[in-house]
């Protein structure tokens, strides 16, 4: 025999054994069950994101920028005095944007004509404290927000939420699975497959509507409700034999 091959040889020999027995471990036709479970977990809010905008017009962009700024300077600070720190408040967006007419001329035909500029600038707030929240939008709309957009109502650490979900979603698994093997009159064995997918809760925005009144002389009405937690798991168990 060639030397050359004998550490190939005898390398193939300390390899195929513990392929031979991986696969009669587990061959591809173990009987086997596959269930899904779900788990979830409602708690209350502790935080709510805010969008508040302003937005005014003038002639000039120049006219339209300085009153945009001197309004949302007002609400700026008005947050940071009722306590809301500086890393719960981001610019969300700012716009200037021409407005046109469009006249007809002799001709019949429209030409865009400017009249005047438009500046929007909103803020996204987080709110921690969420017996505030109505408080927050009241005050703003009194300095100058005329626009807005949705409040949603978040959690700032949903880890746990979702870990006691994932744990219902399991339990869940397998009661299901314990139920198929009885009804089929198998046993079941261990777990061959997990797998797990989860779901936030979607946001659930307040219309920006309430923004466009008049400030009211008691804060704006807030219900934070409850946020579920959902966490689903796919489970395959072997079927004993």
């Amino acid at each position: 025999m060639n030397r050359r091959y004998l550490p190939m040889l005898l390398a193939a020999a300390m390899t195929l054994p513990g392929v031979a027995m991986a696969q009669e471990s587990q061959p591809r036709n173990t009987p086997r069950v596959v269930v899904t479970g779900e788990g979830e977990t409602a708690i209350a809010p502790d935080m709510a994101i805010v969008s508040l905008a302003v937005m005014r017009e003038a002639e000039t962009a120049r006219d339209a920028l300085d009153a945009n700024n001197e309004a949302m300077n007002a609400v700026i600070k008005a947050m940071k005095d009722a306590g809301i720190e500086q890393r719960d408040i981001q610019t969300a967006g700012l716009q200037i944007n021409p407005r046109y007419v469009y006249p007809q001329n002799n001709a019949g035909e429209q030409q865009p004509r400017i009249v005047a500029y438009q500046v929007s600038n909103t803020l996204t707030v987080r709110v921690r404290d969420i017996a505030t929240v109505g408080e927050v939008i009241d005050s703003s709309v009194t300095l100058g927000v005329n626009q807005g957009g949705n409040i949603t109502f978040t959690n700032d650490d949903p880890a746990a939420a979702t870990t006691e979900a994932r744990k219902r979603a399991v339990e869940d698994a397998m009661a299901r699975a314990r139920t198929l093997a009885e009804a089929a009159g198998v046993e079941l064995g261990g777990i061959l497959e997990l797998s797990e997918q989860s779901f936030a809760p979607p946001p659930m925005p307040l219309g920006g509507r309430a923004y466009r009144m008049e400030a009211a002389s008691d804060a704006v009405p807030v219900e934070a409700g409850e946020n579920t937690y959902r966490v689903q798991v796919n489970v395959t168990f072997e079927i004993k034999q």
